[in-house]
């Protein structure tokens, strides 16, 4: 167990390190992207990517999510995974070549069945990676992912940056999909150097299957609650509006991204290893809950209270009516850090039907939402996306955690000390940036209010609030002995 808690934590922190990284690539290059692409080529590749992402959720069928869930995996079953990957892979892109022609007569947009036919390789390319991908974070080889994922983002984003100046437009942004995928393909074979064997017929693939195919229809259920305004915005108010709603709505949510796939990767493997131990689970999600959301306060009050500083230094000034969107936006981002590492409980333990049932539950009501604030544009839209979430957000923590090792007082005590933290510091800030607003532009305002924020909410959280031996704690287990690779696929 003394080397799990070292590869956890020396896991999340190279995963942290290494989403920091992406987050300042994908910040540069959204910023770059945003001065030479202007709204209508990302509500272009947005209306595409409204349609195929509902088919991206099938790319893996959820097996990567039950290879690493397993006790015990043998070499045979992640071959026969690996072939079914591979099918379901080709259906996919397949499939959405014959969509081509509707996606565009859809959007009354010709330009769109080129795009989409080019998009569809993404999901074959995908398919050859997801156990590689799988059997490394099985390993807990956490830096390796890290690493592959950040080569793979810099180059796919510094080849769309030479298409964008190039004069390529929104192609600019179909290649940076495609070739992000075939990079990440390539690293994740070298680093594994796995080479699947034939598919057969072996003992609990129809188990692992079931598995999958729970983690995928959620994973659709959530994905149309969250996109479906997006399709709205696209038919009803055009390339214009669905290109400022989605710079806003993909920029709210790079942190909490990273910030989950850092931590969720990595407090996943490690919580399937002790499902059978309720202790240790108990202990392990809460630390790991504690530091999502300690990390996330700070970024959501900024958000909140400074969109159109965040705005004009990121994406410029000809983005400026995405900061009203980017504010209303806001609450969701902590509403997700709250939500999404239920999930990693819940799918560690085998716990999926009950992921799918709250899915299920919830997205009539974001449905609903959505139309009740389409007459009003993407604001309205965006209002009535963070209403429903927040408004949603105890009945879903309360059927959650219902009967596991995790009671709601637990979770609500974890994030009481960091929200009323950044509540003051938050205070303070926006207090302080209305007596100096007049005497900066826009970059150095910024930076000022960020740095009292954050230096105000460290403070707090530390020493007033007693969070110091907590975070001291994971720094004495950076300094614990190197971590053990595994023996064999069958004892990973």
């Amino acid at each position: 167990m003394k080397d799990l808690r070292q590869k956890t934590i020396r896991g999340g922190f190279a995963k942290l390190c290494a989403q920091g990284a992406n987050f300042s690539i994908r910040l540069c290059s959204i910023m770059i992207l945003a001065r030479l692409l202007g709204p209508k080529d990302y509500g272009l590749v947005g209306m595409v990517t409204a349609f195929t992402g509902v088919l991206s959720l099938f790319r893996d069928f959820g097996l990567s999510a039950a290879t690493v869930q397993r006790t015990n995996v043998t070499e045979q079953q992640i071959s026969t995974l690996f072939w079914i990957n591979i099918l379901v892979g080709a259906l996919l892109g397949l499939l959405t070549v014959a969509m081509a022609p509707a996606i565009a007569a859809f959007y009354h947009e010709p330009r769109l069945a080129a795009v989409t036919c080019v998009l569809a390789t993404a999901f074959l390319l995908n398919a050859a990676g997801v156990q590689h991908w799988a059997l490394l974070q099985r390993q807990m080889r956490f830096a390796a992912l890290a690493v592959i994922n950040s080569i793979a983002l810099l180059v796919s984003a510094t080849i769309a940056i030479c298409a964008a100046k190039a004069g390529y437009g929104y192609w600019a942004l179909v290649t940076m999909t495609v070739s992000g995928q075939a990079i990440n393909l390539i690293g994740l074979c070298l680093a594994t150097h796995w080479v699947p064997g034939l598919p057969r017929r072996v003992a609990e693939i129809r188990t692992m299957m079931r598995f999958g195919s729970i983690v995928t229809l959620n994973g659709l259920v959530v994905y149309v609650a969250t996109n479906f305004e997006k399709v709205l915005l696209g038919r009803f108010w055009g390339v214009d509006a669905i290109g400022i709603y989605g710079r806003a709505y993909q920029f709210i949510n790079i942190p909490t991204d990273n910030l989950n796939t850092a931590a969720g990767e990595v407090a996943f493997s490690a919580l399937s290893r002790l499902q059978n131990d309720p202790v240790r689970l108990r202990s392990y999600f809460l630390k790991g809950y504690s530091l999502v959301v300690a990390l996330t306060m700070p970024i959501t009050v900024a958000c909140a209270l400074f969109p159109d500083d965040i705005i004009f230094v990121f994406l410029g000034p000809k983005w400026k009516e995405a900061a009203a969107i980017f504010r209303l936006l806001a609450p969701t981002m902590l509403v997700f850090a709250i939500v999404n590492p239920l999930s990693w409980l819940l799918t560690s333990i085998g716990l999926v039907g009950r992921l799918l049932k709250v899915s299920l539950l919830i997205t009539p009501f974001m449905i609903g939402g959505y139309v009740v604030g389409l007459p009003y544009g993407p604001k309205g839209v965006a209002l009535a996306y963070s209403a429903v979430m927040t408004l949603s957000l105890c009945p879903l923590v309360a059927s959650c955690v219902r009967g596991t090792v995790i009671s709601s007082k637990d979770m609500w005590s974890v994030l009481s000390q960091p929200l009323a933290s950044s509540i003051a510091a938050g205070g303070l800030a926006f207090g302080a940036s209305l007596l100096y607003s007049q005497l900066f532009s826009p970059l150095p305002r910024l930076i000022l209010e960020c740095a009292i924020l954050l230096g105000t909410y460290l403070g707090l959280l530390l020493f007033v609030a007693g969070q110091k031996s907590f975070y001291l704690d994971l720094l004495r287990g950076l300094r614990g002995s190197s971590p053990v690779r595994e023996k064999s696929l069958a004892s990973a």
